[in-house]
């Protein structure tokens, strides 16, 4: 699902326009990645958590050249789904 699907659908659903529903989604996508630029985690309960996973630094190797290089510590944005959503998932998703 898109952007534009998931606006286009909420839209429907709540008889909000289009433009409104669009900027609503923007908004919370610039907050979650403020927060999380900031080191701050996001909580929806019921949904999961964006929260900003540290990186160890590490040795990494570049095979054509074959060199060594050291790949500092960083952070990295990750979401974990709550409990409750990754057994919706589970039940729903059918084996092909």
């Amino acid at each position: 699902m898109t952007k534009a699907e998931l606006v286009a659908e909420i839209s429907d659903e709540t008889g909000v326009e289009r433009v409104m529903v669009l900027a609503s989604v923007e908004a919370f996508m610039e907050k979650v990645k403020d927060s999380l630029s900031k080191g701050e985690n996001v909580y929806l309960r019921g949904f999961g958590s964006f929260i900003v996973k540290k990186r160890a630094e590490k040795t990494g190797r570049n095979i054509s050249k074959n060199t060594t290089i050291i790949i500092p510590a960083h952070n990295i944005p990750a979401f974990k789904p709550s409990k409750t959503f990754v057994n919706k998932v589970k039940d729903n998703v059918k084996v092909k």
